[in-house]
């Protein structure tokens, strides 16, 4: 087998496997709620240094 075909062969499988090509994907189960809270507060402006 030469070196192209092997490539070949290799992108292939790549391509398959990044395409989803065991199935269809599943959800995942839902989880419980973990207790941890994430709170963000940002803001953006423009000041003058007077």
């Amino acid at each position: 087998m030469s070196h192209t075909r092997i490539w070949l062969s290799a992108a292939l499988l790549a391509v398959l496997a990044a395409c989803g090509a065991d199935g269809i994907p599943e959800r995942p189960e839902p989880r419980s709620a973990s207790g941890i809270t994430i709170a963000v507060d940002a803001s953006a402006g423009i000041s003058s240094g007077n």
